[in-house]
């Protein structure tokens, strides 16, 4: 019978305990006497066999995780498995595949297996150094075990002293060759990048033309802001934070309706409520919020019926000024105005909004933030 034939008997009956090695062998109970080095009849991937010693090492550490038996295997100088070949091996050596195309025959030309005689029985002493061995490979597969790096360092150490063993990691790294690479991509033949211009060169243009138009629409915006006091909107003062009293509001400007075009702000007319036309511009430009009866006791004359708050959008390189008309009257205003109306600030109350021309609440939040 051949090592490997022997081995899948023994580990399917159960009996790996009665594989002893002595010295160089391995005793298979009363039956079988193999080298350690024979080679078996299973082929790796990478297509050479593993031999009988490889393979009952495996056997003997199946339920370790995979990186500790190869430090193990390691540090003992036992040559291991590949992981790819780790499953299908122990299925077939485990009996739950009856064959695999990884097995070879006829094996190369090797020593006939002994019959074992009486004579060839394993002393106790052999018996007692195998059972050392197992304890030992036991004791150094519990990773809570602090020797166990050690013991990796130590085999690693000795392996670079004697030369024997090779370093399969280095030898992979050693063979490795880049398949592409960057240059070697943008080098490719047929492949055209000219759409990837074209559709960048597109982005940025469109980009250009955003921030231009903004820009246009804050001067724009700025512009009729120097008219607020022939226009009759009201403003906060700069040197008293308050409120500067104008004329009565006009209705019509050179070349079009007044504030046509700037977004409109409501808030409530309740003096209790926390936003204000009092105190909305301090609150809006600056975030800064002050009750609306300190705003009161500073305010210079009449209550405004519009207040213009300025704020400022996008980057410190290219930033706009917006311009929005913050008012309290929502009947007041025309159904031109309305298209204008951008924003809210609402108690909820059902009689705020009887004077607005919209159907439901569902509505006002539709078309206003």
């Amino acid at each position: 019978m051949d090592p490997l034939s022997a081995l899948r008997d023994y580990t399917m009956r159960g009996e790996l305990d009665k594989i002893v090695r002595v010295n160089d062998e391995f005793w298979f109970g009363s039956d079988y006497v193999f080298p350690c080095s024979a080679k078996t009849a299973y082929r790796s991937k990478q297509g050479n066999l593993y031999t009988l010693e490889t393979l009952v090492y495996f056997l003997l550490n199946a339920n370790a995780k995979f990186t500790e038996y190869l430090q193990n295997a390691l540090s003992h100088g036992v040559p291991a498995i590949t992981f790819i070949d780790r499953k299908p091996l122990l299925d077939y050596l485990s009996g739950k595949l009856s064959s695999t195309d990884s097995i070879v025959f006829p094996l190369p030309e090797q020593p006939p297996p002994q019959q074992q005689q009486q004579s060839h029985q394993p002393t106790p002493q052999h018996q007692q150094q195998n059972l050392n061995l197992n304890a030992d490979l036991d004791s150094e597969y519990r990773p809570e075990d602090p020797g166990l790096v050690d013991s990796y360092d130590k085999g690693m150490a000795e392996k670079a002293g004697n030369g024997k063993e090779e370093d399969y990691l280095s030898l992979i790294y050693a063979i490795e060759r880049p398949f592409k690479d960057r240059e070697s991509l943008l080098e490719c033949k047929n492949r055209d990048f000219y759409s990837v211009l074209v559709a960048s060169t597109t982005r940025g243009e469109e980009r250009q033309r955003i921030e231009s138009q903004q820009r246009k629409d804050g001067l724009v915006a700025k512009n009729r802001l120097m008219g607020a006091d022939d226009r009759g909107i009201i403003g906060y003062g700069d040197d008293v934070g308050g409120y500067d009293s104008g004329s009565k509001p006009k209705m019509h400007l050179k070349g079009g309706k007044m504030g046509e075009g700037v977004p409109i702000i409501l808030v409530p007319s309740a003096f209790q409520t926390l936003i204000t036309i009092y105190n909305v511009k301090e609150f809006l430009e600056d975030g800064v919020y002050i009750p609306a009866d300190v705003k009161v006791k500073q305010m210079k004359g009449p209550k405004p019926e519009c207040v213009t708050v300025q704020k400022k959008f996008g980057a410190d390189r290219n930033r706009v000024m917006t311009a929005y008309e913050v008012r309290d009257k929502p009947s007041a205003l025309k159904a031109e105005d309305w298209d204008r109306v951008v924003a809210v600030f609402v108690l909820g109350k059902e009689w705020q909004f009887k004077d607005w021309p919209f159907k439901d609440h569902v509505e006002i939040f539709n078309k206003s933030e």
